[in-house]
C-alpha cells in the first residue's frame, strides 16, 4: 500500500473546472446586464443636457436651432459647426455650440441614433409631432424609471 500519493484525480479537476465555468458564466451575465443599464443611464444623461442647452438657448431670445431634413442625427452631421439657434427681431443668430460645445453620441451597441429636429427645421413633418417647438428621438435597451425600452421622445414638455 502507497502511503504519500499525492495529487487530484482527473474526476476532480474536471469537476472544480465545471464549477469555475458555471460561476463565471453567472458573473458574465450580470455584467452584461449592469453595462446595458449604464448605457442607457448615460443616453437618458445625454438627453437631459440636451434639452438645458436647447431651453438656454430658447431662453436667451435664439429659439431653437434649426437643421436640414437629413441633418438630425446629432453627434454627427446635426446641431454641430455652423448650426444657429434661430435669430428674432432683437437678438441675433448664435452658434449652438455656444450653449453645448461637445454633443454626445449614442453608446453602443444598442439603440439608435439620438434624432433631433424643430417646428423651424427644414422638414418639421419627419418629426413625430410637428406642433413641438423640439424633438429628440432616442432608444432604451431596458426600462428606466417610468420609461420603457424601445423609443422614445424628449420635447420641452418632457420624456415620453
Amino acid at each position: 500500500m502507497k502511503k504519500g500519493n499525492k495529487g487530484f484525480t482527473l474526476i476532480e479537476l474536471l469537476v472544480v473546472i465545471a464549477i469555475i465555468a458555471i460561476l463565471s458564466t453567472v458573473v458574465m451575465a450580470g455584467l452584461n446586464s449592469a453595462r446595458s443599464k449604464a448605457r442607457d443611464a448615460k443616453r437618458l444623461s445625454d438627453i437631459k443636457q440636451l434639452q438645458s442647452a436647447l431651453e438656454l438657448c430658447f431662453d436667451n431670445g435664439a429659439g431653437f436651432p434649426s437643421v436640414a431634413a437629413d441633418d438630425g442625427v446629432i453627434g454627427t452631421a446635426g446641431l454641430i459647426g455652423t448650426v444657429m439657434c434661430d435669430a428674432n427681431a432683437t437678438t441675433p443668430a448664435v452658434p449652438f455650440s455656444t450653449y453645448m460645445a461637445v454633443l454626445p453620441t449614442n453608446p453602443l451597441p444598442g439603440g439608435a441614433d439620438y434624432i433631433y429636429c424643430s417646428a423651424t427645421s427644414a422638414d418639421p413633418s419627419t418629426c413625430a409631432d410637428s406642433t413641438e417647438a423640439y424633438m429628440i428621438t432616442f432608444t432604451l435597451e431596458n426600462a428606466s424609471g417610468s420609461l420603457g425600452a424601445g423609443a422614445h421622445t424628449a420635447t420641452p414638455t418632457g420624456i415620453l
